[in-house]
């Protein structure tokens, strides 16, 4: 099936990138929010993404007009009686979300792909309520979604495999990389990158310092540390994911109490002004910070970055021995996704290079100095007894002939 018009639901920061992702490979698109003011917000963040390619050369001002001449506004769905393809970008409530894919039902083409861009809410739970729920999927973006490469396929349990091949042809179109994550809390990428994060909030809890934990994640390849990445996603985001992978995984996603400290007192991260930093005059960490953390009375313990990586590595094998995703997809989902370093390969080739025994004893002395959550896979604990080291013997994760 060819997508020749699409539709996104959201006019927001997220929704206005999608559209501006989708019309620069010449497809219209309707943008939708729920009045006029929201529908002009969002254009104008389309132009202006448009805008900063034409002042750095990237693209001429006509062509730039030619492009926004593919995006027009609506405020209901009389424009989506011929759309292909619909993207859902409203904010993170099934309910809601349930309810605007019973309505577009009944305004689009029983041929319609529906899709959500949620990033944490299961995709056969907004698809139960629907008739065709064989055409409802998952299709996550990562923001800023002009710049993020990788996009995230989730079918439901219902959903047609000619939907999922639809949706990846569509997705390679315009110029993305279409990772298919079988659906699961947190998908791939948001289900490893947030043990990664949790880690570091509870360092520094555990007398940690903010800066230096970033600069050591910075010189190990990240393009920035744990806690101005915290700050960029928004901490109450961050701490609504953790309760989610909390819920659902167990005691080894259990959040960080300085998550939820910082969010109860409006510390949100850039978009307020402060979070784990503080981004007025001067910025950097901040005492009030340090004041929450007194109040939640932890013990010092010592800080590492493999205490902060290997949540990472081992949520990975986790996740390949679920069959959520492939290991080669796992890992360039984390490089595409997180910036994982392309040096390391992502987090299963990282633990080839490491060795695979070397990760398994680096988890069990984490688990004696931090306890259960470093817990191991117990694929790891399998490929160790089998001789399925990594490198250094030729096969592990991947193999090394």
């Amino acid at each position: 099936m060819y997508i020749y018009k699409v539709a996104v639901i959201g006019a927001g920061a997220m929704g206005a990138g999608i559209a501006q992702v989708i019309t620069y490979s010449g497809i219209p698109v309707v943008l939708k929010d729920v009045n006029e003011e929201a529908v002009s917000r969002g254009i104008k963040t389309v132009r202006g993404i448009y805008q900063g390619r034409v002042d750095k050369g990237k693209m001429t001002a006509n062509e730039m007009d030619q492009k926004m001449a593919l995006v027009t506004g609506a405020t209901d769905y009389s424009d989506f009686s011929d759309v292909d393809l619909v993207i859902e970008a409203v904010f993170e409530d099934i309910a809601v979300k349930q309810k605007l894919f019973c309505e577009l039902e009944s305004v689009c083409s029983e041929n319609t792909l529906l899709t959500s861009n949620t990033s944490s809410l299961p995709i056969s739970a907004i698809a139960a309520p629907t008739k065709r729920p064989e055409k409802v999927i998952g299709l996550h973006f990562f923001n800023p979604a002009p710049a993020m490469k990788l996009v995230e396929i989730i079918p439901g349990m219902a959903t047609s495999r000619e939907t999922i091949d639809d949706l990846i042809m569509f997705a390679e179109s315009i110029r993305k990389i279409p990772i298919r994550v079988a659906e699961c809390a947190g998908f791939l990428v948001n289900r490893l990158l947030m043990p990664y994060l949790n880690e570091a909030a509870m360092a520094l809890q555990e007398g940690a310092q903010a800066k230096a934990v970033d600069e050591a994640m910075v010189a190990f390849g990240m393009p920035m540390g744990p806690f101005a990445l915290l700050d960029a996603i928004g901490v109450d985001i961050s701490a609504k994911v953790s309760e989610i992978l909390y819920d659902a995984y167990g005691p080894r996603m259990k959040p960080a109490e300085i998550l939820g400290a910082l969010y109860k007192t409006g510390r949100t991260g850039i978009k307020s002004g402060a979070g784990f930093y503080e981004y007025g005059e001067g910025g950097g960490e901040i005492d009030a910070v340090q004041t929450i953390i007194a109040k939640l009375g932890n013990a010092p313990r010592p800080f590492s970055s493999d205490r902060i990586v290997m949540p990472m590595i081992n949520e990975a094998v986790i996740a390949l021995q679920e069959g959520v995703a492939s290991a080669n997809d796992i890992d360039i989902a984390m490089m595409a996704g997180t910036g994982f370093p392309q040096d390391k390969g992502g987090p299963l080739h990282y633990a080839d290079q490491m060795g695979v025994d070397t990760v398994l004893q680096t988890m069990q002395q984490l688990i004696a100095e931090h306890g259960e959550r470093f817990w191991p896979a117990p694929l790891l604990k399998r490929m160790v007894n089998a001789n399925y080291l990594g490198k250094k013997n030729g096969k592990g994760f991947f193999n090394y002939a």
